[in-house]
């Protein structure tokens, strides 16, 4: 593949995480906004005269939305312009599939190794939930997971294809999915376990706020694999122009 359709692919990757974003934005402002709401309205009806007298910096209505767009889009650009790259890597090299299959496996093999792996062992929390003092802690402990998650996916990856001649795909593809599950859930184990939920925070305002940022990600990776697999599909495979017949009609002698 050149350079100029990396750069190409690069791009579209980019405007795909752009609209991704869009329609994420759309699903989290109606469906996790109420309950950061919910969960502000807790906290500060738990502590009304420790927060009566604090400033507020940017208000709660520019966050819900500008801030709110901002973060999203910026995230999908990104991660889109990232995925495009392991797009141009992956075409080819990881089964006979096209441009469109390929994109929706890769979004679908992102969104379990950035977000659902380490969401499982460290879940997001709504505002009033976490201990100030341990934000460092916790971010730490959720990037390390990410990390691990990203790795083990690439080393899924490359011993499912070196297995795959040997054992058949399906096999291979197997053990690359249990070793997978295996070292992850080690590391479960081994890796700090944070739980900061209080015992009187109600357990359906969690449950909404986690399973909406949960939907968030996966209508982002989800949206990023349709869009980009029909853009990357039109570079790389377009149709051929269509070919007009036309009757010739003779003047009659």
């Amino acid at each position: 593949m050149n350079s100029a359709t990396v750069r190409n692919l690069l791009v579209r990757g980019m405007l795909a995480g752009l609209a991704a974003g869009v329609i994420a934005l759309i699903v989290a402002y109606f469906l996790g906004e109420p309950s950061v709401d919910s969960a502000i309205g807790l906290e500060e009806s738990h502590a009304h005269h420790a927060h009566s007298h604090e400033v507020e910096l940017v208000s709660r209505s520019l966050q819900s939305t500008a801030g709110l767009a901002t973060g999203i889009l910026i995230y999908g650009v990104a991660f889109g312009g990232i995925a495009a790259l392991a797009f141009c890597f992956a075409l080819g090299r990881v089964g006979r599939f096209g441009p469109r299959a390929t994109a929706l496996l890769l979004a679908g093999i992102a969104l379990l190794a950035v977000y659902v792996v380490p969401f499982l062992k460290y879940p997001a929390n709504p505002p009033a939930v976490g201990d100030p003092d341990t934000i460092g802690k916790r971010t730490t402990l959720y990037v390390l997971m990410m990390l691990l998650s990203v790795l083990l996916t690439i080393v899924a990856v490359i011993v499912g294809k070196r297995l795959a001649p040997k054992v058949g795909a399906w096999n291979a593809t197997v053990v690359a999915v249990l070793g997978f599950a295996l070292v992850a859930g080690t590391a479960y184990e081994f890796l700090p376990v944070i739980n900061e939920v209080p015992d009187d925070f109600p357990a359906t305002l969690l449950w909404r706020f986690r399973l909406s940022a949960l939907a968030m990600q996966a209508t982002l990776w989800g949206g990023f694999g349709l869009v980009f697999g029909e853009l990357a599909e039109r570079l790389l495979d377009p149709k051929p122009a269509a070919v007009s017949t036309g009757t010739v009609v003779t003047a009659p002698r």
